[in-house]
């Protein structure tokens, strides 16, 4: 009893922990987390989101905010590119800004929740969905809590108006107090855009600091199964929400189980590119384990054509749902107005050069230099106006030419680098090839051993553990080599050539000369196509160091 008193009065002293914000457990949230945001739902439904944090807190954005999209590995419609990640809401206290993204898929019960059952029967190409109504008990509260699909884009934007209109209905205010305002206009609800979906999936502003943003998933590979549904452990059959882990966010379900529509239209280049349908983003319980990714994004073709019945369909999908997010206008009043085009002025002759629509090269030291290059253009116009600055024209050159000597060589600097880290890959990665094809052999020997006793058992084991490890650190080397052959392929040829050189007049082992030669080649076409292409390069190294003798 005394110890209980103690343990209280030193509660009262330091304050309460950190679980006392932890909202109810509830078929809704199975996982419950503090800084949980839960909002009312028709029913007693509830809608969960996760605060996630952008760095900055300027309105129009930072150095920070610029963050790399895409996967050089990935397919057509994910080459590497930069974009702006921004929050929508901003703390008054911190100064940050804050997306709000759904913890969770969207649920079949949430939107019967809203819409009701006979909404959920028309809306579905599910036959299971049309006895949704008639559901009790344990098999009702299994079908609340499966991710909505089966649905199209259309169904989802009419949840999205009815729902809002339920938040916002004047007769019940006390629906809308949890909301996060602007200027003390609350927010509304909204599907995800990719910048926030894919910013959220690789980790946010934890992730940029500890330098594992662009990592191809923010976990181990082989802690997959831990974090998502996909073929291999799902077997094409979505599973209810909230199963796996979450990832450092907090955020459930992204690395799979249903696709998740977002919003905008898709072009093949996230920003650029011909406008087609609707954006799709996470892998589903029909993406095979190895491409599973945080940059994995495909098309929704919104209107699909139905070459049998020459019609257009509304187009419906057992493995394509939804994620929802907050969001609000920007401007939401005269005087946001004001202080926007006020702050404009000044972005715009400072970090918007910096942004991607102020840059047209990839590189980042490169637009650097291109920027610098504008520079002689002006300083001659400068002096064709005023011919007596000429001392003056003459110093700012001289400071000029001292910088782009300086870019030149960190451009010259960040190729050798990148060359010498990718070369490591690579020869790490034909090494455990060779060690490969041993335990292939090790590992038929064994078999047949096995034929003939169980005491080679332990044997076969043994090997296959190997083998195992040996694939998932060859996985891990290409991967990383991959990577550094992607950001290579960024800076001009130049550059490139010379580091290639610098490498080639170093002592080399055969092994290692053969590793440069591939690299080489696959450089060059990186930097044509601005793509990797995996599985071909992954073949080149089997064939050139499954049977290598030193």
């Amino acid at each position: 009893m005394k110890s209980r008193l103690i343990w209280f009065l030193c509660l009262l002293l330091v304050g309460w922990p950190a679980w006392a914000d932890v909202p109810a457990r509830s078929s809704y949230n199975p996982q419950p987390q503090a800084g949980d945001l839960v909002l009312p739902m028709p029913q007693g439904a509830e809608l969960v989101l996760r605060p996630i944090t952008v760095p900055g807190a300027g309105f129009w954005g930072s150095r920070e905010r610029v963050i790399q999209l895409g996967d050089a590995g990935g397919g057509a419609f994910e080459g590497v590119q930069r974009s702006l990640v921004s929050g929508s809401f901003q703390d008054p206290q911190s100064a940050d800004w804050t997306i709000w993204l759904a913890k969770y898929e969207l649920t079949k019960g949430q939107f019967v929740a809203v819409m009701g059952a006979d909404a959920l029967a028309a809306a579905s190409g599910n036959p299971v969905d049309q006895n949704y109504a008639q559901l009790q008990g344990r098999a009702l509260r299994q079908a609340q809590v499966m991710p909505l699909a089966w649905v199209s884009h259309q169904a989802i934007e009419d949840f999205l108006r009815s729902y809002n209109l339920w938040l916002f209905d004047p007769q019940h205010p006390q629906r809308r107090q949890a909301l996060p305002m602007v200027d003390q206009v609350p927010g509304f609800l909204r599907l995800a855009t990719e910048e926030e979906w894919e910013y959220a999936a690789r980790g946010g502003l934890a992730a940029l600091r500890d330098g594992s943003f662009n990592d191809r998933l923010p976990f181990p590979t082989r802690q997959l199964n831990e974090f998502g549904w996909h073929v291999g452990n799902a077997k094409n059959k979505p599973r209810p929400i909230g199963m796996r882990k979450p990832n450092q966010l907090g955020v459930h379900d992204l690395f799979g189980n249903v696709h998740e529509m977002v919003a905008g239209i898709f072009r093949p280049e996230i920003w650029q590119g011909k406008p087609g349908g609707v954006p799709v983003r996470g892998a589903s319980v029909s993406t095979p384990a190895g491409e599973v990714r945080s940059s994995y994004r495909t098309e929704l073709d919104v209107y699909a054509w139905n070459p049998e019945t020459e019609q257009i369909e509304l187009r419906r999908t057992f493995n394509i749902g939804a994620r929802l997010a907050l969001g609000s206008n920007v401007v939401v009043s005269s005087g946001m107005r004001n202080r926007l085009e006020q702050e404009y002025a000044e972005y715009r002759k400072t970090l918007r050069r910096e942004t991607p629509v102020g840059r047209s090269l990839d590189n980042l030291v490169s637009q650097a230099t291109s920027q610098l290059d504008t520079v002689d253009g002006v300083l001659q116009r400068l002096l064709e106006h005023y011919p007596d600055a000429q001392q003056q024209v003459e110093t700012i050159r001289g400071y000029v030419d001292n910088a782009r000597g300086r870019l030149l060589e960190a451009q010259r600097e960040s190729v050798r680098s990148l060359l010498q880290d990718a070369m490591r890959n690579a020869t790490n990665f034909s090494v455990l090839i060779s060690k490969r094809v041993r335990l292939d052999t090790a590992m038929e020997t064994a078999s047949k051993l096995l034929t003939i006793s169980t005491r080679y058992q332990t044997q076969v084991d043994s090997v296959r553990k190997s083998l195992d490890e040996n694939a998932e650190a060859a996985a891990e080397q290409y991967q990383a080599y991959l990577e550094k052959v992607a950001r290579m392929g960024e800076f001009e040829s130049d550059f490139r050539e010379q580091a290639f050189r610098t490498m080639q007049q170093k002592t080399l082992s055969t092994r290692e000369r053969k590793a440069l030669e591939l690299s080489t080649k696959h450089v060059r076409i990186c930097h044509e196509k601005r793509a990797v292409e995996t599985e071909a390069w992954r073949e080149e190294f089997n064939d050139v160091f499954g049977q290598f003798a030193e």
